[in-house]
């Protein structure tokens, strides 16, 4: 019990450590808090810090991650599991609770921080390119569905998480994993080549796309009425990194309060789960997540909640407790064999193909470059990346716009994932 208890603790407040090395040296920032908390949780898996368990036992968990107790002891009566594999059920368990928690609490507390009457205020200018971003990002994830469906199994849904992440960001691409039953080898797989097919991008976004863009597409017109709202929403932006004075006690009991609501959403929206019919039980997690998504949306209209500080942080930090726990279920020297090459050709399509088809709309809708990269920024990257690619563009007045389109993002992730995926599975 004590292991288990050390194991919880260690999960929970380990991504200190890694706030605090992004903020102490910039090496670490650069490479992200996100690749951080993978990076040592595939170190512990793969090094072997935690029991596997044996081969009996790995063998009756058929693809699940957790066996019921009473099949364990069944097993190990039989003499086709061994005693240590009790403690190695245990562990499993505690990543499969945490795991879970952590995203169902990390939702409410990213969204509450999303003032979402102001921002559609502000989406006007870039609605028509955010509307043609979302048709591009579900055109090409379902042709990529159509080209590699026979490639590699469950591909619909990968195609449901990857609209989800390409409408929204990472915590819409952590919820779908729940939802959509994805193994912890193969999410952190998906994410791997995610993170890595994204740098490229991000890469290319800062460098020559500005110039290439502002070649094909109409050049930008300032708009006056958006300029006395800039510097505001940029301060807000970068600060959305900015973990600093979360304990102390004029924010954090504020914060214990949001802490609070997210566990009575998510707890509502669990309650929902017994309404599933048995024969329907498969679409339970999916009544769970966007379930909360929508009492957060609704939670987040109540100035009183959405103006509390931090939340947003709060949320990335339950974010990382999800993604050290969910990586320290993975073995690099397994995880990586045949069929790779597909799916990284299967991401590259997503992002790469998405772009392409939002440009040739943006170039017939006669959309102008800045609004274009930056709409596109927000879709593929999530607003954190906005303040980076509008520095490139050295126009810091397309920020607005571009946050804007993130955060119509982050709330409509869940659904357009979901529902794409579960759409693709009958073809």
């Amino acid at each position: 019990m004590i292991k288990i208890i050390l194991l919880t603790l260690f999960y929970l407040l380990f991504p200190l450590i890694i706030v605090w090395l992004c903020q102490k040296w910039s090496f670490f920032e650069k490479l992200g808090m996100i690749v951080l908390a993978y990076g040592f949780g595939l170190f512990i898996g793969t090094a072997g810090l935690l029991p596997r368990g044996s081969d009996g036992y790995r063998y009756a968990l058929m693809g699940e991650s957790v066996l019921k107790k009473e099949v364990l002891e069944t097993l190990i009566a039989d003499g086709k599991a061994v005693p240590g594999d009790r403690i190695v059920n245990q562990i499993a368990g505690v990543q499969n609770n945490v795991v879970t928690l952590a995203i169902l609490l990390a939702f409410p507390l990213i969204i509450f921080s999303l003032d979402l009457k102001r921002w559609l205020k502000f989406a006007k200018k870039g609605f028509i390119s955010v509307a043609l971003a979302l048709v591009s990002g579900i055109v090409m994830v379902t042709a990529g569905f159509f080209i590699w469906k026979d490639t590699f199994p469950d591909t619909w849904k990968l195609a449901g998480m990857f609209e989800g992440i390409y409408t929204g960001g990472t915590p819409n691409f952590a919820a779908l994993k729940l939802i959509l039953n994805v193994d912890a080898d193969r999410f952190v797989i998906l994410n791997t080549y995610d993170m890595i097919v994204g740098a490229v991008l991000v890469l290319f976004f800062v460098t020559i796309a500005p110039s290439i863009f502002r070649a094909i597409l109409p050049k930008y017109k300032q708009d006056s009425d958006v300029g006395t709202d800039v510097d505001k929403v940029v301060n807000e932006t970068e600060d959305m990194n900015d973990f600093s004075g979360m304990l102390q006690k004029k924010m954090l009991i504020p914060l214990l309060k949001a802490l609070g609501i997210s566990v009575l959403i998510a707890g509502t929206g669990a309650s929902l789960s017994f309404l599933v019919p048995p024969e329907y039980k498969q679409y339970e997690m999916a009544v769970v997540v966007l379930s909360i998504t929508t009492f957060s949306i609704a939670a987040s209209l109540i100035r009183s909640i959405h103006t509390i500080e931090k939340t947003f942080q709060l949320g990335m930090y339950l974010i990382l407790v999800f993604s050290l726990t969910v990586a320290s279920q993975s073995n690099l020297m397994t995880m990586f064999g045949r069929g790779m090459m597909d799916l990284i050709l299967f991401i590259s399509w997503c992002y790469f193909g998405s772009l392409f088809l939002h440009i040739l709309l943006a170039r017939i809708f006669r959309i102008d470059s800045d609004n274009f990269l930056i709409t596109a920024t927000a879709f593929i990257f999530s607003p954190p990346f906005v303040p980076l690619v509008a520095n490139a563009l050295k126009n810091k007045d397309v920020i607005v716009t571009g946050i804007a389109g993130g955060v119509i993002g982050y709330m409509l992730g869940n659904y357009f994932g979901t529902t794409l995926a579960y759409f693709l599975k009958g073809f």
